[in-house]
């Protein structure tokens, strides 16, 4: 009996044994199934960046930081757009890149140098370069941090042009903190203190040095959003140690910071224009060429826009509501009231280009007018300009003549214009805020720390120490126009 009771025992042992083998291997045969179900039923559409990126082990460089690097920081405006100071920003590129920089304008816009001496530069005549200057990586560093593999171009049109034929090295640049994700991983989605991209103006055609910044603080101030700007001493290293490209104006483009901050989302259609507004323009990349949710070919908010614009006014009143719910109205007549008050010539109303247009969601899809570029404002040179009473303005800028013509909307234009005239452009406001700047710029302009001969667009000292008083001359003429 303890023979035969020994042999049930073990055998039950060896079956119990078995059952939970083959229970384990049919578990983990369950857990790889689940994982690949998992896989399967991904959809990229339907997952967040942000998941993604939990998901991947990114070997970030040394010294990455998610507030100062990351995408999912709140932008630092006091950080890199400090007001009252000038910053250092320090820019790293190989011999090679920066020569294949200066051999892609050769080939755009030709000789460095051939408009300072002999014949006219043979693009003297022409508006603009249709193709962008090229990308090249490079290294910032700013604020004791390292950014890698940033890009670098050159950007602008005739402040560019004109630069490069006069022979400065001192060109207007733009960087994008992420524009080589693609080829350096370990850098995806990097920005600088929650900047992705930054406009530096090299101030060209300004011996004040103040035109883009205070007539951005003008814009914001009077009501209008526009970017934000803030002054730079720029250096760059090209191979031989670091030069100084001279004072800057660095400026946000308009991106998620700027949408976010002003309306609140950045999901909208946002537009960098070259256009008239005439009804036959052809509305699409080429006039109205998008700069968020490229891959949609939609421009109907524009279309539905441009039409509303162009309708049938003898009924005013209904012509105004129609208008009012795809465009935000008042926007843009301030923005007409203090551009024409401190004049820019270099815009809407005599040129096709530098503004924005945001389609706002928070707000019906609304289209929102943003200024963007200002380094001709603040000057009477270039005649004409827009008169206050628009009264040289032809139908060919259907924006500004349809609604002057229009009582009610005239009306609100003078009355954005007399506030401003009474608030951050009247004389003791203004005069205040270009002496201080002027006095902060002006050891990085002039004297042991100022700019040097072949990387300075300024003609000599003494238009600098004159400018404030030049700009403050042409205040007091606006105003007593504006009176």
């Amino acid at each position: 009996m303890e023979v035969k009771h020994f042999w049930l025992i073990l055998i039950a042992f060896l079956a119990l044994t078995a059952a939970l083998f083959v229970a384990c291997g049919d578990n983990d045969d369950a857990e790889s199934d689940d994982d690949e179900a998992d896989d399967d039923d991904i959809d990229d559409d339907e997952i967040d960046d942000d998941e993604i990126d939990d998901d991947i082990d990114v070997d970030r460089p040394d010294g990455w930081g998610e507030d100062s690097h990351g995408d999912d920081a709140d932008p630092d405006y006091d950080k890199v757009f400090p007001q009252g100071q000038v910053e250092r920003i320090d820019i790293t590129l190989t011999s090679d890149y920066w020569q294949d920089m200066l051999d892609d304008m050769t080939d755009n816009y030709g000789e460095f140098g051939a408009g300072s001496h002999g014949p006219p530069h043979p693009l003297a005549d022409k508006a603009e370069v249709d193709t962008d200057p090229i990308w090249v990586p490079c290294t910032v560093e700013f604020s004791g941090l390292t950014w890698w593999h940033v890009g670098i171009r050159f950007k602008g049109n005739s402040t560019l042009m004109t630069s490069w034929s006069e022979g400065t090295y001192k060109l207007p640049l733009k960087l994008d903190i992420d524009e080589f994700e693609d080829t350096y991983p370990e850098i995806d989605d990097q920005r600088l203190y929650g900047f992705k991209r930054l406009a530096l103006a090299s101030n060209c055609k300004d011996e004040s040095f103040l035109r883009q910044k205070i007539a951005g603080e003008m814009f914001r101030e009077g009501g209008v959003p526009a970017p934000i700007s803030a002054f730079y001493r720029v250096f760059i290293d090209h191979g031989d140690g670091p030069i100084y490209f001279g004072l800057y104006t660095m400026t946000e483009v308009p991106d998620k910071p700027m949408l976010n901050t002003y309306y609140g989302n950045d999901s909208g259609n946002l537009y960098k224009p070259e256009a008239t507004w005439v009804l036959a323009e052809n509305i699409g990349e080429n006039k109205y060429p998008k700069k968020t949710n490229e891959e949609e070919a939609d421009w109907s908010d524009i279309e539905n826009v441009v039409a509303a614009l162009h309708a049938d006014r003898s009924d005013a009143a209904q012509w105004r509501t129609n208008f009012e719910a795809l465009f935000e109205v008042d926007y843009f007549l301030n923005w007409l009231a203090i551009n024409t008050a401190i004049q820019d010539w270099d815009t809407y109303g005599r040129m096709a280009h530098n503004y924005y247009l945001y389609s706002n969601p928070a707000n019906d899809g609304k289209i929102c007018w943003i200024p963007w570029d200002h380094n001709e404002s603040f000057s009477a040179e270039r005649q004409p300009l827009l008169p206050l009473d628009m009264s040289t303005v032809s139908a060919s800028w259907p924006l500004i003549r349809f609604l002057f013509d229009d009582s009610v909307y005239q009306a609100r234009y003078w009355d954005f214009l007399e506030a401003f005239a009474e608030g951050p452009f009247s004389y003791s406001s203004i005069a205040t805020r270009l002496q201080d700047a002027h006095e902060l710029i002006a050891p990085y302009v002039i004297g042991n720390e100022g700019e040097q001969e072949g990387y300075t667009t300024l003609s000599s000292q003494r238009a600098f120490e004159d400018s404030v008083d030049e700009l403050l001359n042409h205040v007091q003429e606006r105003l007593q126009a504006i009176e």
